[in-house]
């Protein structure tokens, strides 16, 4: 029972820092101005892909007959750095948003990292589900840098 239990856990801090960039999303979404229409859909689509992904921990969660977190990360952990980024934003203008919500998905692939090197065993199937996201999520990274770099680029 002691791998189920570290397993559960496992997939409920990726449910956590799932619903935290859920969360920064919602946020940023508010923080961007209307005409950031290209920015907006970027990150509705981004939050969108994190509630998928907690649905699809969630099953797993419950097929291993564990409890699913429901929340957000309050811990010490690297999972506040969404919390943190939805306290911080220090103005309205695309880089600054571009800069945090870069700066969260960078600890969405250190927390995806963790996960896959934990010593929890883990399935050849749950093994593949948390590669597969980890790659979708570093691809929405590096089209967070691009836009950043991008922006950066015509205002310097």
């Amino acid at each position: 029972m002691e791998t189920n239990e570290n397993l559960v856990e496992v997939l409920n801090d990726l449910i956590k820092i799932n619903n935290d960039r859920i969360d920064g999303y919602e946020k940023a979404l508010v923080e961007v101005e209307d005409i950031d229409v290209d920015l907006k859909a970027m990150f509705q689509k981004m939050a969108n892909e994190s509630r998928e992904y907690v649905a699809e921990l969630s099953r797993e969660v419950a097929a291993l007959g564990g409890e699913i977190e429901t929340g957000t990360t309050n811990s010490g952990k690297i999972y506040r750095v969404w919390m943190d980024i939805k306290a911080t934003f220090t103005g309205h203008d695309r880089t600054s948003v571009l800069e945090s919500c870069e700066y969260g998905e960078d600890a969405a692939q250190e927390a995806y990292e963790d996960a896959l090197a934990t010593d929890a065993d883990l399935s050849v199937e749950i093994r593949q589900l948390i590669t597969d996201q980890k790659a979708s999520l570093k691809e929405s990274h590096d089209l967070i840098k691009k836009y950043r770099d991008m922006h950066q680029a015509v205002n310097s």
